[in-house]
């Protein structure tokens, strides 16, 4: 094989990136993430990029794929899944248990708190992980044979991908402290419509959706009318990430039959899914029921969901989500795109993933509009609530090595308050007495 397609050396770059006070069922958002950025250069001197969540267990996986990996082709992605498997240091040995929100949650990063244990629990993390490397070796293996990775996944079926706004109830500042913007709080359905009135003049945004399961259902009913009536016609979307009763579910999809494009994850687990769905016609996605290839045949089996949300992230990677956008085009189940908290790197990765994905028939999710800071060069721009799919080679994005530098060595001084993501502890920082607690 050429030398320049062997993998030389792998950089981990473990950063904290600031994030606002956006509210959710598990808590809210702490005044900085924890990501982490993985380059693969190869012998004949190309980057690639990848990013993923950078919390300490993940980083814990990392290192020792990273430094398996040199020496090995670049192009030889599907070895990655086995490799991560056989450097895991904990593997047949961890638990599964910590902190966070992360893959299977419906939020972003963090420890799975999914429910589930031991060795899925484990293969979990490793994809989260590998997805990091896949990415970064097609960019760099991209960049190599000047394609772009859309070609390296067959070849794009459309030349820009919509993204949906992402509405959040919000505070205005971090009660501890931390990065301050000028979005103000948004505790109300007037909050809400004006964080939607900035998202669609700032980047035409065509739909949107909230982040539910904060305050009581009939709340978060008038919330989504108010945006019916503010933007009548357009898609809307409401996600309590798991945190309602099989009977508030019924309840919230009869108030808001007319309006929803779909219905995220009202309660948790199959079971309560298929429940819902047999009492509603509003379409029921996930991203918390299916989130492995193992949880696929019973929840299309019992008509659980009718839209899955993909994400690289958690699937383990480009390939991975187009072998799930295969399953739900032979099982007629729509496709639509999760999102985390990402920076440029990740954003480029799913533009380069869905423009491949014949079947993506609804927005993708998206945080970016929320991150202030990133590490690559040239942030991509909104237009139309559309991004441009890059004809670039690689992903089409350069990393930015001073942002770099500067936000790894925020983490590298930070005292361990925020190297792990814990929406709840951050929650209960402000608030003593708060609970997670589902109606």
């Amino acid at each position: 094989m050429d030398a320049s397609l062997i993998v030389d050396e792998v950089r981990l770059t473990p950063i904290l990136i600031s994030d606002p006070p956006l509210l959710n069922v598990q808590g809210v958002h702490q005044p900085y993430t924890p990501r982490l950025v993985v380059e693969v250069i190869t012998r004949g001197g190309v980057s690639g990029l990848g990013e993923t969540y950078g919390d300490g267990v993940y980083l814990d996986l990392a290192r020792p794929l990273a430094e398996a990996l040199p020496g090995r082709p670049v192009a030889d992605v599907n070895a990655l899944f086995a490799l991560a498997e056989a450097t895991d240091p904990g593997r047949g040995s961890r638990s599964g248990t910590g902190r966070g929100t992360g893959p299977g949650t419906g939020d972003e990063a963090g420890v799975d708190a999914s429910g589930l244990r031991g060795v899925r629990t484990a293969e979990k993390l490793r994809l989260s992980v590998v997805s990091a490397f896949e990415t970064a070796c097609l960019d760099a293996l991209g960049k190599t044979l000047g394609l772009p990775v859309h070609a390296l996944l067959g070849g794009k079926v459309r030349d820009s991908v919509e993204f949906s706004a992402y509405l959040f109830y919000r505070w205005a500042t971090h009660p501890a402290g931390g990065p301050v913007d000028d979005w103000g709080a948004a505790l109300d359905p007037a909050g809400i419509v004006a964080q939607a009135r900035r998202f669609d003049r700032a980047y035409g945004f065509r739909s949107f959706k909230l982040k539910g399961g904060v305050f009581a259902p009939d709340q978060e009913i008038a919330a989504i009318r108010a945006l019916a009536e503010e933007f009548p016609g357009r898609p809307l979307r409401l996600d309590p990430n798991g945190a309602w009763s099989v009977e508030t579910s019924l309840a919230v999809a009869r108030e808001l039959a007319d309006v929803l494009e779909y219905l995220e994850d009202p309660a948790s687990g199959t079971g309560a899914m298929a429940e819902i769905a047999a009492g509603t016609e509003i379409p029921l996605a996930t991203n918390m029921c299916v989130t492995t290839f193992e949880e696929v045949p019973e929840a299309f089996a019992k008509g659980a969901v009718r839209i899955v949300l993909c994400d690289h992230h958690y699937w383990g990677g480009l390939g991975r989500t187009r072998e799930l956008a295969a399953l739900c085009r032979t099982y007629g189940v729509g496709l639509s795109m999760h999102s985390n908290t990402h920076l440029g790197i990740s954003l480029a990765a799913m533009t380069q993933v869905a423009a491949t994905l014949p079947e993506l028939h609804h927005a993708c999710d998206t945080h970016y509009p929320w991150q202030t800071e990133d590490v690559v060069t040239t942030r991509p721009v909104f237009r139309e609530g559309r991004l441009t799919v890059s004809d670039a080679p690689g992903l089409g994005v350069e990393l930015d090595r001073e942002a770099l530098a500067a936000l790894h060595r925020r983490w590298r001084e930070d005292d361990g308050r925020y190297r792990d993501r814990d929406d709840a502890a951050a929650m209960r920082a402000a608030n003593p007495e708060w609970r997670p607690r589902s109606r």
